[in-house]
């Protein structure tokens, strides 16, 4: 009996340790004591990383957990852990969880950071990532492609995390959807900050894509809710959807430069979504709409300025018998009660059908496959000034039904349309960017239409229940009216802000002494102001420029001059990634065989800006000089002098013909060039994504003078593939060359008020055969 005893108790002590490890808590200092808790883990485990930095950290996180009980990898203080050097984490298993890791100082070594699966043969299921943030974990080669997250698997979730600041090529997060195992997932993408993500320059770029082209017409049922994306730069599509049965729901699109895109698949719900621009909003858009069966409710819309692309609404035509990778044609879509407030042509319809002559796109890819069966329905669009086209169509309007929309365009009368009805609206403002309709016009906006299945948009976007009125727009009278519609505290990580706050500029006084301007750059922080005061300053050596800082001279009568004499092609300022130069008021000279400025020829990992002005600079082989990778998002030269050099500002070096350029933004103002023998520009673009709109050239109220006449110069101002250019009010001047400028007629190329004396003409070409990029 005693034997008994001893045998019946020691099976209930391992019973009971048993239940002790199902809540067992594992804290682990280093990647050995970490793999060893995963490969020995339990339902119920948590695994602790101690705080402090974990540096080249390759983590598989493999184990069955259970639902409601499942193994947690968390930080010991959420955001004390950071994941730094050559890192990433992959799940192979089920009930997973990862919480609380801060990425930041490196770049992963594989094609993701974070990803559902180990490889093709372990996957993740019912795994999640929460309350973490990525933050510029980029790749130091801006066209090493990878996708900061990837989602594989079923059932799969990542919330309230902050990413941002992805800067080279692919999506920052994206759904695969190749395989059974992959399809009617059902992850979900929740409360999250998607932070700035600067632009790249050209496509592939967006922040969330789901599915691609071979996959569209698969089932996916993603949810991507209540999720804040700002300032998501990257490309023309923030989010590309490429599947089934998606919905966009509750998220905030806030000064984000693109647009939601319905770009392949079917069946998605667009509802309740507030998308905000500015008065400076040229370039962000709302919904773009492809495919079959869309409903898009309960929008909102405002301050919303861009064209076709990214336009508020724009529904496309399509390609006949389109190829998956193409355009289908819209069909079976409903638009209803949303509101678009101040923006210009809100509706635009037949979108890429302006491409039909385009020597881009081969005759079998023409589109002409106009949308139909589109039901466009108790909608309101407000303008507090007159917008001149409210509906733009790039086709006839055949397949579309208008009922029962307002349109309040400021005593500037629009009844194009039957179901479009002109008509004033009171309109009280409740923030800076929301305003509902006033109580006292419930005359008409209660007057809705009781379209097909209309009866299950019971809520408007604020979630107040319509009532049985059902009212016009997107925003119901009950509304509360102390809504605020952008409070950051409710995305993203708990325990990270990215609001960081403001300090004055410190004024640092610098002196003509050998060495000290170099010295005091490097010493300076990030946004500081050098003042130099008159005199000399020699240079032997680049100056890098990593940082925000302007140099300029210490009052406009002081003869600041700074004298390059550097190594044979080496620059007198380097670009480094995030370097922003200011040079104000400065006399820059070289020896002719060095450039003014250049970025790195590699490892670019991040944009620079450059804003010259009221300078001089002269005697270099480049004023500017850039390299296959990096890019410029602005370049700006005003009130300043350019010459006596070979070469001027050199924006070609991506010769991959794969759709991407050196610089967003270049700025040419109130300038003299003299003697540039070369290119006084050269600005290239190779290959063509049709729906991207950069680079952007502007060069006005400047003067050339004897520049070109080089024989490798054939044209001045050099801008092949450039989108859009305006070349206005300038004089040219002996400049023997061919062309001043050969245009791209059929994009936004434009040329006005310019004289040519003894100079080459400006030439449009209304179609250039570009390669297109798909």
């Amino acid at each position: 009996m005693k034997k008994y005893f001893v045998l019946i108790s020691m099976v209930l002590i391992l019973i009971s340790c048993g239940g002790i490890s199902k809540n067992k808590i594992i804290k682990v200092n280093d990647a050995v004591g970490l793999k060893s808790a995963i490969e020995t883990a339990q339902p119920g485990n948590e695994i602790i990383l101690a705080n402090g930095i974990w540096k080249d950290v390759k983590i598989h996180f493999i184990g069955k957990g259970e639902k409601g009980n499942p193994i947690t990898l968390r930080a010991e203080i959420p955001g004390k852990v950071f994941i730094e050097g050559e890192s990433f984490i992959k799940f192979g298993g089920e009930y997973l969880v990862v919480s609380g890791l801060y990425f930041r100082n490196g770049y992963t070594p594989s094609k993701t950071i974070i990803e559902f699966r180990i490889d093709k043969n372990n996957i993740a299921n019912n795994c999640r990532v929460t309350n973490s943030v990525i933050e510029e974990f980029t790749q130091p080669d801006r066209y090493m492609k990878d996708h900061w997250i990837e989602f594989w698997g079923r059932n799969n979730q990542l919330d309230h995390c902050y990413i941002a600041g992805k800067s080279n090529q692919g999506p920052t997060l994206r759904v695969n959807l190749s395989g059974n195992e992959h399809i009617r997932n059902y992850h979900q993408i929740v409360n999250n900050h998607f932070g700035p993500r600067p632009r790249k320059g050209g496509p592939k770029s967006e922040t969330i894509q789901i599915g691609d082209s071979y996959t569209s017409m698969t089932p996916s049922h993603v949810n991507v809710s209540n999720n804040l994306f700002e300032k998501c730069n990257g490309e023309v599509e923030i989010i590309s959807s490429k599947s089934n049965f998606n919905e966009f729901r509750n998220n905030i699109f806030y000064e984000s430069e693109g647009s939601l895109v319905m770009r392949h698949g079917n069946y998605c719900i667009i509802d309740g979504n507030f998308f905000i621009g500015n008065d400076n909003s040229q370039f962000i858009g709302g919904i773009r709409v492809i495919n079959t069966g869309h409903w898009i409710t309960n929008n909102y819309f405002y301050k919303l300025k861009a064209e076709e692309f990214r336009s508020p609404l724009a529904i496309m035509n399509g390609i006949p018998k389109s190829p998956l990778n193409r355009y289908n044609q819209v069909t079976d879509v409903v638009v209803a009660h949303n509101t678009w407030i101040d923006c210009t042509s809100p509706w635009q319809f037949s979108v890429g059908a302006n491409m039909n002559k385009s020597s881009v796109l081969p005759q079998r890819e023409i589109r002409s496959a106009r949308p139909k069966r589109i039901l466009i329905a108790n909608n309101i669009i407000f303008n507090q000034q007159p917008d001149e086209l409210p509906i733009k169509a790039y086709d006839k309007v055949d397949g579309v039904t208008f009922r029962n929309n307002i349109i309040d365009n400021n005593d500037n009368n629009f009844n194009k349309y039957d179901g479009l009805d002109s008509k004033s609206i009171s309109m009280d403002k409740i923030t800076k960017q929301l305003f509902i309709p006033s109580e006292n016009q419930s005359e008409i906006l209660e007057n809705t239409y009781p379209g097909f299945e209309f009866e299950t948009i019971e809520k408007d976007i604020f979630g107040n229940s319509r009532t049985k009125q059902n009212y016009l727009g997107a925003i119901s009278q009950s509304t509360n009216s102390n809504k605020i519609i952008i409070n950051k505290k409710l995305y993203g990580a708990d325990w990270y802000s990215n609001e960081k706050p403001k300090t004055e500029p410190n004024v640092i006084r610098v002196t003509s002494n050998t060495g000290l301007l170099a010295e005091k750059v490097a010493e300076a922080d990030d946004g500081d102001i050098l003042e130099l005061s008159g005199g000399v300053y020699n240079l032997t050596e680049s100056i890098v420029i990593n940082k925000s800082i302007t140099i300029r001279s210490m009052d406009a009568t002081s003869n600041v001059e700074i004298r390059y004499s550097g190594a044979k092609d080496t620059p007198a300022f380097e670009m480094n990634p995030k370097g922003n130069l200011t040079l104000d008021n400065i006399i820059l000279k070289g020896d002719k065989t060095e450039y003014a400025f250049s970025s790195l020829e590699k490892n670019m990992s991040k944009g620079y800006n450059l804003w010259v002005k009221n300078s001089q600079i002269s005697n270099f082989k480049y004023i500017l000089k850039s390299y296959r990778g990096s890019f410029a998002d602005t370049i700006s030269i005003t009130n300043s002098v350019i010459k006596n050099s070979l070469n001027g500002i050199e924006l070609a070096a991506e010769t991959d013909d794969k759709g991407d350029y050196n610089a967003e933004f270049v700025t040419i103002s109130n300038c003299r060039f003299e003697n540039i023998k070369r290119n006084v520009i050269n600005f290239y673009r190779g290959g063509y994504d049709e729906s991207t709109i950069g680079g952007n050239l502007l060069v006005e109220n400047s003067q050339f003078t004897q520049c070109g006449g080089d024989e490798k110069s054939k044209i001045l101002l050099k801008t092949r593939g450039i989108i859009n250019v305006s070349i206005a009010n300038n004089t040219f001047t002996g400049n023997p060359v061919k062309y001043v400028a050969l245009l791209w007629g059929e994009k936004n190329n434009t040329h006005d008020g310019n004289r040519l004396i003894k100079s080459g003409k400006i030439r449009v070409d209304q179609y250039l055969k570009q390669k297109l990029v798909y």
